[in-house]
C-alpha cells in the first residue's frame, strides 16, 4: 500500500485571469491527448471560466481552479458541471478534472475531486457521472479512487472513440 501523504489543494471559483492560467497549464499535447489532441485557444478558456462562474452562482458548484497552496500556482481545474453535450449522460452532473503535466501522478486530481464532491453534495446533487476516454488510464484510476462504478460504454459521435461513463451516488 502506498503511504505517501496526499497533497493539500485549494479550490476557487475561476476568475477572469484564470482563463489565461488554464490556457497556460493545458498548453501541452500530452494534457490535451484525450480532449481533442491540440491545445485550445485562449477564447475557449475565457468562455469556459465565465460559464463556470455562472454555474457556481446558479448551482453552488462549478469546475474550480485548482491551486497548490504552497505557492499559489494554478495546477488545473476540477469540479462538476452539467454534462454539456446532447449525447451521453445528457441532463446529468459530470465531475471532471484536468491538470497541468507537471502535476500528474501526485494525488492532486483525487484530493481535489473529493473536495469538489463535497460542494456538489452540499448543493443537493445525489449522483454524478464522469465521462472518460477508454484509453485514459490515469483518469480511470481517479474514478476508482473516488469509488465510482463503470455504468456504460459509449462511442463519441464524431470520432467514434470508446468512452466510459462512471457513476457515483453522493
Amino acid at each position: 500500500m502506498n503511504n505517501t501523504p496526499l497533497p493539500a489543494v485549494e479550490l476557487r471559483v475561476p476568475t477572469e485571469e484564470d482563463a489565461l492560467n488554464w490556457h497556460r497549464a493545458f498548453d501541452d499535447p500530452d494534457v490535451m491527448e484525450f480532449h481533442g489532441g491540440a491545445p485550445a485557444e485562449l477564447s475557449v478558456y475565457e468562455e469556459l471560466t465565465a460559464r463556470q462562474r455562472r454555474h457556481h452562482a446558479e448551482r453552488g458548484f462549478c469546475l474550480y481552479t485548482l491551486l497548490d497552496p504552497a505557492d499559489g500556482a494554478v495546477i488545473g481545474f476540477t469540479g462538476a458541471q452539467p454534462w454539456p453535450r446532447e449525447w451521453g449522460p445528457a441532463g446529468e452532473i459530470e465531475i471532471g478534472w484536468r491538470l497541468g503535466r507537471a502535476y500528474w501522478g501526485k494525488g492532486y486530481a483525487t484530493v481535489a475531486a473529493q473536495k469538489a464532491l463535497d460542494a456538489v453534495r452540499e448543493a443537493g446533487v445525489r449522483q454524478v457521472v464522469a465521462m472518460v476516454d477508454a484509453r485514459n488510464e490515469r483518469s480511470i484510476a481517479v474514478t476508482r479512487r473516488l469509488g465510482m462504478r463503470h455504468a456504460e460504454t459509449l462511442h463519441t459521435p464524431t470520432s467514434q472513440r470508446k468512452a466510459y461513463c462512471f457513476r457515483l451516488d453522493v
